[in-house]
């Protein structure tokens, strides 16, 4: 057992009748408070795990850092019980010489939920952010066999959901240059090559996650590259993607009407209902390919 799942008895019963008592796995949740030179800047609720990727996806984000020299470092020691033991549930970062510290505008007031990327941002204005990178500007073709082959290939990577069904995944795909060439030569597209797949109970949190070793493995901006998610496709990750400049995002559930507006804005091809055998185009479908 770790901390990012917990066993727990359970009782489970049918339509039969009582089937009596079992042990079940259940997702992690806790509490991760962020700070910025010591000071407090965010709490979030979260999967514990890839903490570090989460806090450097969250920064990403939030327009703080956009390149890796930005973090100089982080570290748990901020976080401690009454008893002085870590908690590993506070993340103290230090940014470069150089690198502004959000204003108070930006400032999280209340803990987001895991269910939220955006809640207790203080300012509607703060919600909507302008990305440093131009996905519009991303020349990828992206195949649609390809394309229909990530749901299957992300569920692949989901090790935390197999156990417990109760988390969110994300999946980086790096898209070969040679895919569109090769489908239009009639030999079928390369295989897009998977780089990382993160989860957790927030599915904003699994794209931070994805988006923070990114950067820590200084790919940003992700050019050729398609971001999978396991649920549905809301203003926020389409945001979050914009931010690290992923110029494709495929959701297996809907997108919102507001998410859809966005990726029309910053130039992401934006699909949904991406299961397997099928998706719906809803933005910038001029990158696709048979």
């Amino acid at each position: 057992m770790t901390r990012a799942s917990q066993r727990r008895r359970v009782h489970r019963y049918t339509a039969e009748g009582d089937e009596g008592g079992r042990a079940d796995t259940l997702a992690g949740e806790e509490p991760l408070e962020i700070r910025l030179h010591g000071s407090s800047f965010t709490v979030t609720m979260r999967t514990p795990g890839h903490d570090f990727d989460l806090v450097a996806g969250f920064l990403v984000s939030e327009g703080v850092v956009r390149a890796p020299s930005e973090l100089v470092q982080m570290d748990y020691r901020s976080g401690v019980d009454p008893d002085g033991q870590r908690t590993y549930n506070v993340v103290d970062v230090r940014l470069a010489s150089g690198v502004a510290l959000p204003d108070t505008s930006m400032q999280r007031h209340v803990y987001t939920s895991s269910s939220c990327g955006v809640c207790g941002t203080a300012s509607i204005e703060a919600v909507t952010k302008v990305s440093s990178f131009d996905p519009a500007a991303d020349p990828v073709r992206l195949s649609v066999p390809g394309l229909l082959a990530l749901p299957d290939r992300l569920r692949t990577g989901q090790k935390l959901f197999a156990t417990t069904g109760g988390v969110h995944a994300a999946g980086l795909f790096r898209w070969p240059a040679a895919s569109a060439d090769s489908a239009e030569a009639g030999g079928g597209p390369a295989e897009p090559e998977l780089l990382c797949v993160r989860e957790d109970v927030g599915r904003h949190n699994a794209v931070d996650k994805v988006v923070g070793w990114a950067l820590r493995e200084g790919l940003l901006p992700l050019r050729g590259t398609v971001l999978q998610v396991s649920g549905r496709a809301s203003f926020e990750l389409v945001q979050k993607a914009s931010m690290a400049g992923v110029p494709a995002l495929a959701a297996v559930s809907a997108p919102s009407a507001l998410a859809v507006d966005l990726a029309d804005e910053v130039g992401i091809t934006l699909l949904g209902f991406s299961r397997g055998t099928s998706f719906n185009a809803y933005a910038h479908r001029e990158r696709l390919v048979p």
